[in-house]
């Protein structure tokens, strides 16, 4: 069988990128590879062997060897290994973020992503045996700049939903918020690509003019490099005058997570740039209708399941939460319809088998 080492600079459960980097791990190993996880950094991942990043030249000795490489910033060691190992490489490519939306918060973040979008050009060209997409919105960048369109692949993240609908909500939460309130739900960590600033806009819209018997949920891990961001959204509420009907949820278990979206009534999103948008998954997969500015690959991966517009017009937005809130036939349909499309496109078992499909040859 194929030694398989899956590389990526830091792994965690908790995030996109982490969840697709152990979901090819769990496949690989099932079908008997010889698969190891490689990192710089990683955390809160006990039950998996992280293997140290600087090791796997160790390993990766054979042109029959395999390397997949899940590119998502800026990394010379990482960038260097598609130069230097003598075997195949696949890439798993989840997007970069612009640089332009870490400027004004933190200098460091915003190198990375520079370095990373800089990158781009240099991995297209690295001749890779194969690429892979999180969406075809992350292809097309690709082969804009240059990769061969026989050699890419759209293949959705693997992902955790299949532990959250196995789990049981969060009781504690259940009944915090179990009343006649309508629930707004959005889940992503705090960044500024997110748009929580127009997310925020909405809600307010929504709350003062047409519902002043809802809130709004914000669920996501705050980063302290990004302190100022999260502090200014805070500010954003209270000057807009809803800080009351705003809950900052943080980063939460997967008993939480399912209390959340259990709760929801809308899942809305005001982000302006996503490579795929897990939450969007997981928001069909609870049939939880969804309310979306139609940014970068959010139209690809709702497609028509749901209300998205080209414009983050909070007014739009809001009249969109309260057409679905007041008819409850549209919010059923839009719910069955993404569910439909959860099921038809994005379990793991159908991601399983478009990953299987592009690196089949690789194997």
């Amino acid at each position: 069988m194929t030694r398989i080492a899956i590389l990526t600079p830091s792994l965690t459960t908790g995030d996109a990128v982490g969840n697709d980097a152990l979901g090819m791990y769990e496949v690989l190993s099932a079908r008997g590879h010889n698969t190891r996880l490689y990192a710089e950094g990683w955390a809160s991942v006990d039950e998996y062997k992280i293997w140290p990043a600087d090791k796997i030249a160790s390993f990766l000795k054979s042109p029959s060897d395999l390397l997949i490489y899940h590119y998502s910033r800026g990394w010379d060691f990482g960038l260097d290994l598609l130069r230097d190992l003598p075997c195949r490489i696949a890439i798993k490519y989840h997007n970069v973020t612009p640089p332009e939306f870490f400027l004004k918060f933190n200098k460091d973040l915003a190198r990375m992503c520079l370095e990373g979008r800089a990158q781009l050009k240099l991995i297209a060209a690295a001749n890779c045996d194969i690429y892979m997409s999180a969406s075809a919105y992350n292809e097309r960048e690709l082969l804009d700049e240059g990769v061969d369109e026989s050699r890419s692949y759209v293949v959705p993240p693997f992902h955790h939903i299949d532990r959250l609908a196995n789990v049981e909500a969060d009781h504690r939460i259940l009944e915090a918020y179990e009343d006649d309130r309508t629930n707004i739900l959005m889940v992503g960590r705090i960044s500024p690509h997110k748009g929580h600033p127009a997310l925020i806009e909405a809600f307010a819209a929504y709350h003062l003019d047409y519902n002043p018997a809802s809130r709004l949920f914000i669920v996501g891990k705050e980063d302290p490099r990004l302190e100022v961001y999260a502090t200014g959204l805070r500010a954003i509420a209270r000057y807009l005058k809803v800080e009351d009907a705003v809950v900052f949820a943080g980063g939460v278990s997967d008993h939480a997570l399912k209390a959340y979206y259990s709760l929801a009534d809308v899942f809305m999103i005001t982000s302006e740039h996503e490579g795929f948008c897990v939450p969007l998954v997981e928001a069909m997969s609870m049939k939880v209708p969804i309310v979306a500015y139609g940014s970068s690959a959010i139209p690809g991966t709702v497609d028509g399941v749901g209300l998205v517009w080209t414009e983050r017009d909070p007014y739009l937005l809001a009249e969109s939460v309260n057409a679905i809130v007041k008819e409850r036939e549209t919010a059923c349909a839009l719910g069955r319809m993404g569910l439909r499309r959860y099921e038809e496109n994005f379990t793991n078992r159908k991601i399983e088998a478009e990953f299987l499909k592009a690196i089949g040859n690789l194997l």
